[in-house]
């Protein structure tokens, strides 16, 4: 793929021997940004598991303490009252068999789904839809719910999802160019913390075996996975 004279420039400013902290990759992928919009900035990670066996799956969320500099749009499946304090909670789409149809013919106008346990006989039909793209409701996640007013402050409030994809990888936003450093590093202590805590006790060897972070189309930027701890003091410090 052609690459634009921009991020090559912008990629040879990236060591790609070199193993950066979390914060100087924060600070190189806020330099190294090549859209003129406020870019994501992403972490991916490669996990010591076998995704074939389903005691070593990783899937959770976290609450990033500084958002993700994007309101998701939250569509909840739901009657009477929890419809109603869903709506009031700020939700973007509510609904029961109407929205399952609209769903199931292909639209996808949403970030995250939340459904009440009453309606996830009919959900469960969209998993050909949901699924691929990680918006199945699951109990798991607080997504799967008789709170639906919680959960959808929580997902507009910064709640993230993350799982494992078949290869092993493990995707999750942090924020965007326009935080501050300090801001991005306590986002992305906090969704290290929580992966860390679901490693898997059938996952032996390294659990973390590499990370690059980036921004919406820049260059990858290695990062030391063995940095986990004292991230904030780090930022503090600098």
């Amino acid at each position: 793929m052609q690459r634009s004279k921009a991020y090559r420039a912008a990629a040879e400013k990236v060591d790609r021997d070199a193993l950066y902290t979390p914060l100087e990759a924060i600070r190189l992928a806020k330099e190294t940004s090549t859209t003129k919009f406020d870019a994501t900035v992403e972490v991916a990670f490669r996990l010591g598991i076998d995704p074939r066996k389903a005691d070593q799956l990783v899937r959770g969320t976290v609450n990033l303490p500084n958002g993700t500099g994007k309101t998701a749009r939250v569509l909840v499946f739901a009657n009477g009252d929890k419809a109603e304090a869903a709506r009031a909670a700020g939700a973007d789409h509510v609904g029961s068999d109407d929205l399952i149809e609209k769903v199931a013919g292909g639209w996808l106008d949403f970030d995250a789904v939340v459904a009440t346990p009453d309606l996830m006989g009919k959900v469960g039909r969209l998993g050909k839809v949901l699924g691929p793209r990680g918006l199945m409701p699951n109990p798991k996640t607080g997504t799967v719910t008789m709170d639906t007013a919680k959960a959808v402050t929580d997902i507009k409030g910064g709640k993230i999802e993350f799982r494992n994809d078949k290869h092993a990888n493990l995707h999750f936003i942090i924020g965007k160019t326009s935080f501050s450093d300090q801001a991005l590093i306590e986002n992305y202590a906090a969704a290290i913390e929580e992966v860390l805590r679901l490693k898997p006790s059938a996952s032996k060897g390294r659990f973390l075996v590499k990370a690059t972070m980036a921004t919406t189309v820049g260059p990858g930027i290695p990062v030391d996975v063995t940095k986990t701890r004292g991230l904030l003091e780090e930022s503090a410090d600098a």
